[in-house]
């Protein structure tokens, strides 16, 4: 089998790659910066492909000869809802069988753009030829690698929105291992599915998780919005903006989820917990 990973030199569809290679599929990686051919490569690809999602031509070069494709949408990109519809359409129009797209979980909250942006993708797929997976993942883990510095440093855990908001989580890892079952079998074919890993936790519930992996007290703070995008490099621009605006909804509602029926069923073991994926950040080396 052959499948195409769109951002196959990305921190989360990345870990696609070496899933699918561990079950015997030829992957070949679409990047659009040349200088992340060697990172796909590393991380599995047996073959990489420079293109831009923003030219139709390029997906559809990249997915011809292709049995499945991997698609994970640019965050905030103004253009997002267009991008993963023209990704769906090129790879139907290359004659792809298979297509699984990662998006998010609860794309009906309309009023967050990061959220909205996947309704226009999965309605593409629906209509599209193609065996469909659409996959609705919680708040990815790996976030939190963001601001390990700052947990290591200043003993503290911050985003600007309540420390008492809840929210849900789930390793993508474990989203990666769905999405090569997916595209290596029919079990999941043509299903919408909700990632998560068991329960909810505010932020508080994370410093105390992290202290106890640390050792230490770990205290969680809730920056101005301002600060805190400088602090974490965040130019002017729609990812702010929209950033600014999740941040907001988070503030007042929170990011409900956390139940892992689905997630358990499919894997057919328990997803990789909060507790866990803290636990393997405490044990790195300090220099990683």
């Amino acid at each position: 089998m052959k499948v195409l990973v769109i951002g196959a030199a990305g921190e989360y569809a990345g870990h696609v790659v070496p899933e699918l290679k561990q079950r015997g599929v030829t992957v070949r990686a679409l990047v659009r910066d040349a200088g992340k051919v060697d990172s796909a490569h590393r991380r599995g690809a047996d073959e990489v492909v420079l293109g831009d999602l923003r030219n139709p031509a390029n997906v559809r070069a990249a997915a011809a000869g292709m049995d499945g494709v991997f698609h994970i949408n640019p965050a905030f990109a103004p253009d997002e809802p267009e991008l993963g519809v023209a990704v769906v359409e090129a790879a139907e129009a290359a004659g792809v069988r298979k297509f699984v797209f990662s998006g998010v979980i609860h794309p009906a909250l309309t009023k967050l753009v990061n959220h909205r942006a996947k309704l226009a993708v999965e309605e593409a797929m629906y209509e599209s030829g193609m065996a469909f997976t659409s996959l609705q993942p919680a708040m990815f883990m790996q976030t939190l690698e963001g601001g390990w510095k700052a947990v290591l440093e200043r003993g503290e855990i911050g985003l600007p929105y309540s420390k008492r908001a809840k929210v849900c989580y789930v390793d993508y890892r474990d989203v990666a291992e769905v999405a090569a079952r997916a595209l290596t079998g029919e079990e999941l074919s043509y299903g919408t599915f909700e990632l998560c890993a068991p329960g909810v936790v505010d932020r508080q519930d994370v410093a105390s998780i992290m202290s106890e992996a640390l050792g230490r007290t770990i205290k969680a703070v809730a920056p101005p919005f301002e600060e805190w995008a400088r602090r974490s490099g965040i130019v002017d621009g729609p990812t702010k903006d929209g950033l600014k605006r999740m941040f907001a909804h988070y503030d007042a509602h929170g990011f409900p989820g956390g139940n892992s029926l689905v997630l358990r069923a499919i894997l057919g073991r328990e997803p990789r917990s909060l507790r866990q994926y803290v636990q393997e950040l405490a044990s790195r080396p300090p220099t990683e």
